[in-house]
């Protein structure tokens, strides 16, 4: 098992996500993608793991030329040499041994390409909200899965099968950072994978401070709109972005994030391609529960 993190302006925050990750008795090997950083974020990793310590062995820092957003994570796969990579923010951890279990399951089921993990949200220890709708996900997969099926899943808290990653092209490059995963999940459901919520592989996470909140939200409001229009059919392509205008705060960076969607026109027309029945039947069981969803909306 390989762990890609990927991380930008938190130097204090990846040393010690690295630092818990390097203790997990899986040993994974680790793959660190800075996007860019200036604050000394790959240096320091590297005076704390030097190779030839037992942290360094398996240690590799990527420093890109510019910040990739989710793109990043790419690249990491791409580095990666094992069958399994599991995905890791510079503000989440992995309990030891769920990427063990991640791994006996993707073994044991090669119709699964993702697992998504059970959230805690720390410091508290309380499950996020999000776990509850995943737990008793309406979307119907196959026969005997090991979990409940998704439609999409979370990229930190989650563990893919390589080869079907790099199968469909991995992230968009258009999607950036912010609600990337949909696009990703579609274009893996129309391969013919299975994609899953497991309870007893567990992640924590710590919201950083260090974070661009309103550029993470009109980003999540352009992608979802950009994925809508990509893959889904006419229908529910209207259903869903009039539910998704109806519940948009009234504030520049929704206008902004619609605006940037527009923009995109020339691109969609271009590269729009329809879910086929059984990937499409996924989202539209989701529809309701993005309607009420308290995680799921840009508030």
């Amino acid at each position: 098992m390989s762990v890609v993190l990927i991380t930008w302006q938190r130097r204090e925050e990846a040393l010690l996500a690295v630092d818990r990750l390097l203790r997990l008795p899986e040993r994974p090997r680790v793959l660190v993608l800075d996007n860019g950083s200036t604050d000394g974020t790959a240096d320091a990793l590297r005076r704390r793991h030097p190779r030839g310590s037992a942290g360094g062995e398996r240690l590799d820092v990527v420093v890109l030329p510019e910040n990739q957003g989710a793109v990043a994570r790419n690249t990491g796969v791409a580095t990666a040499t094992t069958p399994y990579v599991a995905f890791c923010d510079d503000d989440t951890w992995w309990d030891p041994g769920s990427l063990e279990r991640a791994a006996d399951v993707l073994d044991a089921d090669p119709r699964v390409a993702v697992l998504t993990a059970r959230i805690v949200v720390e410091p508290g220890g309380v499950e996020d909200d999000i776990v509850a709708e995943l737990r008793d996900s309406p979307v119907q997969g196959a026969p005997g899965l090991p979990g409940p099926a998704l439609g999409s899943f979370l990229a930190g808290a989650s563990v893919v099968r390589r080869s079907a990653f790099l199968a469909v092209g991995g992230f968009s490059k258009r999607l950036w950072l912010g609600g990337e995963e949909e696009l990703l999940a579609a274009d893996l459901a129309a391969a013919g994978w299975e994609l899953c919520y497991l309870e007893d592989l567990q992640v924590h996470h710590q919201a950083s401070v260090l974070r661009e909140s309103a550029r993470r939200r009109r980003n999540g409001i352009r992608n979802t709109l950009w994925f809508t229009w990509l893959r889904r059919p006419l229908p529910a392509a209207t259903r869903r972005t009039r539910d998704l205008l109806r519940t948009l705060p009234r504030d520049r960076t929704s206008a902004l994030g619609v605006l940037d969607a527009v923009g995109g026109l020339p691109w969609l027309v271009r590269e729009r391609r329809v879910l086929p029945p059984h990937a499409e039947a996924r989202f539209a069981a989701l529809e309701e529960s993005q309607r009420t969803s308290k995680s799921r909306n840009y508030a």
